[in-house]
């Protein structure tokens, strides 16, 4: 059996700092109200920080009220067809309208709007290809409560219906 060299097929990079730099951009990245108060065209990555009272969160909250660093979810918004490389036309999707539906589902809890803050980075031309990357090193780094425990429960719960 002949012998695969598996280091020949490793691609390794010293460029990944890009990533850390566009992730310290994203933490100077202003708060606003969610949704922000003007709508915009553009892709990227976003986070939601909750402030509110709701018992469940409330340790998140108090960091929070001190200093919006815990986010509660983080998520982007890509290019249509950007999955299968067909374009890099940031303007076609918008951050905004993601940011919208938030507030929607949001208005649909028991859960009070004002309660809720966001931030997000738009990312255009070649830099559209970052939003993965960003977005899952944010994950990574913050495990935020939505993108982590609610979708595993709700996964799970899925699986038992």
């Amino acid at each position: 059996m002949p012998i695969i060299e598996l280091e020949k097929h490793r691609f390794r990079s010293t460029e990944l700092a890009i990533v850390k730099k566009a992730i310290d951009f994203f933490k100077d990245t202003p708060l606003h109200v969610l949704p922000p108060p003007a709508s915009f065209d553009g892709t990227g990555v976003y986070a939601l920080y909750y402030l509110g009272e709701f018992h469940l969160y409330s340790p998140l909250a108090r960091l929070n009220r001190i200093s919006c660093d815990y986010p509660i979810y983080i998520g982007k918004a890509v290019p249509p067809g950007s999955r299968k490389g067909r374009t890099r036309n940031a303007d076609e999707a918008k951050l905004y309208g993601r940011l919208n539906e938030h507030k929607r589902g949001i208005e649909a809890t028991q859960l009070s709007l004002t309660d809720f803050r966001c931030r997000f980075m738009l990312l255009t031309d070649i830099e559209t290809d970052l939003i993965v990357p960003v977005e899952s090193e944010l994950i990574r780094n913050y495990q935020p409560l939505w993108n982590t425990a609610i979708r595993n429960v709700s996964r799970d719960c899925n699986n038992f219906a």
